[in-house]
């Protein structure tokens, strides 16, 4: 039975997944602006982006591209669709799809759906990539997580899960990160919370809507860490 009050928190598994989410904010910020971070960075961008393609097949657009790029930057090329639900799509989705993983690595059979459908999330991408920056990111990781989970099925090298939560919460920091840096410390008029008050009939501009968003992202993370502790109340 669920322990929604979480009742004589923590247990073992209760514990080693708080702490793992921990060292995963301070190794994610302690390394941020260094290389090794590159390729999770390049991921979290690619989920961003297919956030926007996403929510453009939701509303009956089509995505035409996909690009990303080597300096963190990311385009998604569409037609037609709600531009006001498309525009939001990226940040929110990558929160949103950070609070999935994080969640996805309580679990190991969670965590093994999460890989397979990065994966073949990651194979479709292949398709309407339109530089190799792309291509190439989608390639290496659909490897890696072959090789983790080839080593977490036949040896004990048992990664698979802490994979998963590694990019679930680089997925909700980067979020986080990028919408105070592109406009909050700096506001970046290209961006898409400017684009989206620019069409939004609401009186906020773009500073106002990067508030919101990381809002939202903050209380994804927040959802992620209680439910995570929920399941695991379970063990």
């Amino acid at each position: 039975m669920a322990n929604w009050e979480l009742r004589n928190c923590c247990n073992h598994d209760q514990l080693v997944f708080l702490i793992t989410l921990a060292f995963c904010v301070i190794v994610i910020l302690a390394l941020w602006r260094t290389v090794v971070l590159l390729p999770f960075k390049l991921v979290t961008i690619f989920l961003h982006e297919a956030s926007h393609a996403v929510a453009c097949k939701l509303t009956c657009g089509h995505v035409e591209g996909m690009q990303i790029f080597a300096d963190e930057g990311g385009m998604t090329q569409t037609r037609g669709g709600v531009y006001w639900f498309i525009l939001p799509a990226g940040y929110l989705g990558s929160s949103f799809w950070g609070m999935v993983l994080i969640l996805a690595s309580t679990n190991l059979i969670a965590a093994r759906i999460a890989a397979g459908c990065l994966a073949a999330a990651l194979i479709i991408v292949l398709f309407v990539a339109k530089n190799w920056t792309l291509r190439g990111l989608c390639i290496g990781f659909i490897v890696v997580l072959a090789v983790v989970w080839i080593l977490q099925e036949t040896t004990k090298v048992r990664i698979l899960r802490y994979i998963i939560m590694f990019i679930g919460v680089m997925n909700s920091v980067f979020s986080i990160y990028d919408i105070y840096g592109d406009l909050i410390s700096r506001q970046v008029h290209t961006s898409d919370a400017e684009k989206f008050a620019e069409v939004c009939p609401c009186p906020c501009n773009g500073v106002g809507w990067g508030v919101i968003w990381g809002l939202i992202s903050l209380i994804f993370l927040g959802i992620a860490t209680y439910f995570g502790l929920v399941i695991l109340s379970q063990v």
